[in-house]
């Protein structure tokens, strides 16, 4: 849901305030975001899929049918979350931040619901 125009500029003067007060610290968080928690959560997610294959060919070798199964499940679930982190990072970092379009059948929804309310305040007036 995206802010309204008071919340963005409440926003930017909390963000201004931080970069007045602590500078160092403003710096340090602003590489801390979702893009940086989905890429890390993408290199993990591949890591543990190495980490699968080897228990699957350990397990082969090894003639252990329960770590080749153990493996593979690990790998699975690494590629599940490799999958559904990249897909989450691509879809919601484009070349930046972008504002998510208005929904206009929202909007004239409560205009009709405020006309409404007005006129029977009006009409409540009026009498």
């Amino acid at each position: 849901m995206p802010l309204s125009e008071h919340e963005q500029r409440l926003l930017e003067q909390m963000e201004r305030a931080l970069y007045a007060e602590d500078p160092k610290f403003a710096s340090a968080l602003e590489g801390t975001g979702l893009r940086t928690y989905t890429r890390r959560r993408v290199y993990l997610a591949v890591a543990g899929f190495v980490v699968g294959i080897g228990l699957l060919m350990g397990g082969m070798v090894a003639q252990l049918i329960w770590l080749s199964v153990v493996g593979f499940l690990v790998m699975l679930g690494c590629a599940v979350l490799a999958v559904t982190g990249w897909r989450r990072g691509a879809m919601g970092h484009g070349a930046g931040p972008k504002a998510a379009p208005a929904p206009r059948r929202k909007a004239n929804v409560m205009d009709r619901m405020e006309q409404r309310w007005q006129r029977r305040r009006d009409e409540h007036d009026g009498l």
